[in-house]
């Protein structure tokens, strides 16, 4: 039987060993990158561990490719094998979720965010307006109805969820490209459970009527009922779109099943292919039939060339999330976010929503008399890896927040397990616990510095190093 560790190893030393012969900076800045997240709690809800057959695929001539176009379709010679490789990523998309189209391409969850915007803009908007004038191309407008088409697309109404309250930074928040493209509005969440008001939402979109009601979250620590989104969607005519870049894992691993998986439900869903799915960093539409003609204008309407490695390592990682070895991982990353909820709640701390049934768990530090950037630097100084996030009316805004975001996809890659989520749980309270604000020069107290007490670092690192020494990063992957 071949050992896959050997091959493994042999194929990164011997790659490490090109990069060094060209700059040998960036294979030791890679070797390092390793042996830090080797030796880190990695509880940042975003951020998973790859395998290295997706590593792998990343790496290779693929990345030499224009491949802009579609598959079939493309505006460059030589994309046979692009198009085997995309056609791949699709088809292990709409099998794993259910869909009916599925687009490979977006490099990011905000290029498929973005990429999806316009489609559903192009569906809605732009389409109808063109067949009311008589005009099949928008080359064939006039200067003058050209003018008032740009005018249809930039007043558009869109909804999503409110920053503060879980949502993300492309679902309408001023600053970002999407509160710009749109008149955009925001939904938040019952100021005394932190969860979803179903009525309040029905009723805040009867009063807007938005194009696009998004549903979907990056830091709300519960679950959603995508059949209640229809519902309120088709109450105001507007296009349900579901961004679950964050659970699409709980997803693709049945976890979230029924009302609560998006697909069977939303016109369009976006997410990464990272995060939940342990795959590489790019994005993923899936849609229905309805939608795919104009999602397929992804390139160039949106993105440029796509990225034709990143596509290929998108098929083996969606392959892989089709075993049901990745049904129990998925099982097990939610097990493992209520036990570390619980871990959080018998020790005393307070949680966004009291708890959590997703991959999440969100954490109010104002209990411990600090702010999320506080919290999250001191955690860093102990090896603790997570970010600091807003929560719901937070007083302390979007930079310095009140909250801390843990996930626990990644060391669920790793084999934590109830009992380590604990002691996890446990390791954070200790040093939250021996953590004081700092004093600003006027005597006041400090919203980003602080003062964690002596020993408490070095002592939470070696509690870590013992978990982590029983669940090795890349168990086999030797590059001495």
């Amino acid at each position: 039987m071949t050992d896959l560790s050997a091959l493994t190893s042999s194929a990164y030393k011997q790659a490490l060993e090109v990069i060094a012969s060209v700059e040998p900076r960036v294979a030791e800045a890679t070797r390092k990158e390793l042996e830090d997240q080797r030796a880190s709690l990695k509880l940042i809800a975003s951020e998973n561990y790859a395998s290295p057959a997706v590593l792998m695929t990343m790496g290779t001539w693929f990345s030499d490719k224009y491949a802009e176009g579609t598959v079939g379709h493309r505006f460059y010679a030589g994309c046979q094998n692009v198009d085997t490789v995309e056609t791949l990523a699709a088809e292990h998309a709409k099998e794993l979720f259910g869909a009916e189209y599925a687009y490979a391409q977006p490099h990011s969850g905000i290029d498929a965010n973005l990429t999806a915007y316009w489609a559903i803009l192009a569906q809605r908007v732009e389409g109808p307006w063109l067949e009311n004038v008589g005009v099949k191309n928008m080359n064939d407008l006039s200067e003058a109805d050209w003018e008032k088409l740009r005018h249809e697309l930039g007043n558009q109404r869109l909804l999503g969820m409110s920053l503060d309250a879980g949502g993300h930074l492309t679902h309408g928040f001023r600053p970002n490209i999407s509160g710009k493209m749109f008149h955009q509005n925001q939904y938040g969440t019952d100021p005394v459970t932190g969860l979803i008001d179903y009525d309040a939402l029905r009723a805040k979109a009867k009063e807007f009527k938005p194009l696009i009601l998004v549903a979907g979250y990056s830091a709300y620590p519960r679950r959603v009922n995508f059949a209640k989104m229809r519902e309120i969607a088709d109450e105001v005519g507007a296009t349900l779109m579901v961004d679950m870049a964050h659970f699409a894992g709980l997803v693709a691993g049945k976890v979230f099943t029924g009302d609560e998986n998006p697909v069977p439900f939303a016109d369009v869903v976006t997410t990464t292919t990272h995060k939940s799915l342990r795959g590489p960093r790019g994005g993923l539409i899936l849609a229905t039939k309805e939608y795919a003609g104009n999602v397929d204008r992804g390139c160039p309407m949106v993105l440029g060339g796509p990225l034709s490695h990143v596509m290929a390592a998108k098929a083996v990682a969606l392959a892989e999330a089709k075993t049901e070895s990745f049904q129990t991982y998925a099982q097990n990353v939610a097990d493992n976010a209520k036990s570390l909820a619980d871990g959080f709640l018998k020790r005393g701390a307070k949680l966004v929503t009291g708890g959590t049934d997703n991959h999440l768990v969100l954490l109010d530090v104002t209990s411990f008399g600090l702010t999320g950037r506080q919290a999250e630097q001191a955690l860093l100084d102990a090896g603790v890896v997570t970010n600091r996030n807003s929560v719901p009316a937070d007083p302390n805004g979007a930079w310095y927040t009140s909250g801390i975001r843990f996930g626990t996809p990644a060391l669920t890659t790793r084999g934590f397990g109830h009992d380590e989520f604990d002691n996890v749980a446990d390791l954070v309270v200790d040093v939250l616990k021996n953590t004081t604000p700092g004093v600003t020069k006027d005597g006041g107290s400090s919203k980003a510095t602080y003062k964690l007490a002596d020993g408490v670092a070095d002592k939470t690192r070696a509690a870590s190093a013992e978990m982590l020494d029983k669940h090795p990063l890349y168990p086999g992957l030797d590059l001495a």
